[in-house]
């Protein structure tokens, strides 16, 4: 069989491999132009993602030689308007020379495996408005956009407010 034609593996991440998904994920970071985040971040995710009962999910993505080369990161979230839980994808992402393979639609079928599987009736999700690709591929494989803007308000630690 040739490698090249093998069907995507696509698995749950594993404890060993938190420091290759840490390295995909600073590569995420500075693709989507983001602030760099602060050291540990592998051991940071470890307790959510290798707890018990984890309260979140990392799907990986391995090329044709078995090598991870992206992942789909995910949690649950409640609807407080539709008064249930869905499942949302907090990360996509593939290594740019692993893009065009077909690793990216396996993930997120993947995704939505996951979320039947802990009874959720859809997946949601963001992508940066310039990110072309992204929302051309999304669109292929059926998803429907909804115009929102994100906003993020820090907390500040002492209890003093943020404005």
């Amino acid at each position: 069989m040739n490698p090249e034609s093998a069907a995507p593996a696509i698995r749950p991440a594993r404890p060993e491999d938190l420091p290759r998904l840490a390295e995909l994920m600073h590569e995420h970071i500075a693709y989507e132009k983001s602030a760099p985040r602060p050291p540990g971040l592998a051991d940071r995710l470890a307790p959510h993602l290798f707890a018990p009962e984890p309260r979140a999910w990392v799907l990986l993505a391995e090329d044709a030689s078995g090598r991870v080369a992206g992942y789909a990161a995910c949690t649950a979230e409640f609807s407080f308007w539709d008064a249930r839980h869905h499942l949302h994808m907090d990360c996509l992402y593939l290594a740019e020379e692993s893009r065009g393979h077909g690793l990216g639609a396996a993930l997120l079928d993947a995704v939505t495996a996951l979320a039947r599987d802990l009874g959720h009736p859809e997946v949601q999700w963001q992508t940066p408005d310039w990110n072309e690709g992204a929302r051309r591929f999304y669109t292929r494989e059926g998803a429907h956009s909804a115009p929102k803007q994100r906003y993020t308000l820090p907390v500040p630690p002492d209890g003093t407010a943020s404005r």
